[in-house]
């Protein structure tokens, strides 16, 4: 339960419309599936975000950023603190040229569709990715040979002391599916994009392709959050758990997809207990049949 001083406090700089208490997370994530948060905040600008989290440091509040939810399982018990979330709001973009500044809480598919109403060529890989500019940039975000560090100029962030920096593409560190920021307790508050002119037919004809190629190989017609586990050095986790004869193993509501066996899915009633115990059961055979270690790219938060 949240302190009710915390909660006036918050209500002076926050409208309360944006503030809700025992929130059902499964309503805030791609999987549909989560417990209530004790408080759940959406954040409309970075200077709610600076007072947000100066008042959670002081009175030692547990928090948690998320965008849309799209690589994040929440237990079934929820999570206790808060959940601040910058997609709903923080969403502002502006086209300058060939650069594109957007606001954590865009989402890629949206901001890829900026692009290409512009002109401009070097996003289309993120024209299909569900979740936010802000997430994606901290995970270094990628599909079909294209990735975040590719198109990133430069990543405005709240530091751990309540600081705004702008930290250049040269200091991110990006990696694969990682980046300084996941390392290190940042908030991403907006990226500034380089792109270049292109042909706008060329552009739509990529993003179509990108489309049809996800609606032909991935399970789009269920929650899920997306690619379940980190690709293993030298190998593809859907190949592995395929060639581990996994593909439609079910644990209650939770299936490792028929059509990518790197989907854990929901099939309509999963619980956080179901997917956990389902990705336990998929690393532990792919280990005993392959001696590979699978990694999960999910998140996993709260009971």
């Amino acid at each position: 339960m949240m302190r009710q001083d915390i909660i006036e406090a918050l209500y002076e700089f926050i409208p309360q419309e944006n503030i809700s208490l025992q929130e059902a997370m499964a309503g805030h994530t791609t999987f549909r599936i989560g417990g209530p948060a004790d408080c759940f905040v959406k954040i409309e600008t970075e200077n709610q975000l600076i007072k947000a989290l100066a008042l959670f440091w002081q009175y030692k509040v547990p928090y948690y950023i998320i965008g849309n939810g799209s690589n994040l399982l929440v237990g079934d018990a929820g999570c206790r603190g808060v959940v601040l979330q910058i997609a709903d709001k923080m969403n502002q973009i502006q086209v300058n040229g060939e650069e594109i500044i957007a606001d954590a809480g865009v989402t890629m598919s949206r901001v890829a569709r900026t692009a290409w109403e512009h002109g401009l060529e070097g996003l289309e890989f993120a024209s299909g990715i569900p979740g936010t500019i802000g997430g994606g940039v901290v995970m270094n975000a990628g599909a079909y040979g294209g990735e975040m560090c590719q198109v990133v100029t430069s990543v405005r962030i709240i530091d751990d002391i309540g600081q705004v920096q702008e930290i250049p593409v040269d200091e991110m560190a990006f990696g694969y599916r990682t980046s300084i920021i996941k390392k290190n307790p940042y908030v991403v508050t907006a990226v500034r994009f380089k792109l270049q002119k292109g042909d706008k037919d060329q552009i739509k004809a990529r993003m179509d392709d990108f489309a049809a190629r996800r609606r032909e190989k991935q399970p789009l017609e269920y929650p899920s959050a997306g690619s379940t586990f980190k690709r293993p050095e030298g190998h593809f986790a859907g190949k592995l758990i395929m060639d581990a004869d996994l593909a439609g193993l079910q644990v209650g509501g939770a299936q490792v997809s028929k059509k990518h066996c790197g989907f854990v899915i929901n099939t309509g009633n999963a619980t956080a207990e179901d997917v956990r115990t389902l990705i336990c059961q998929v690393q532990e055979t792919v280990k005993g049949r392959f001696d590979v270690d699978l990694e999960p790219e999910v998140i996993f938060l709260g009971e």
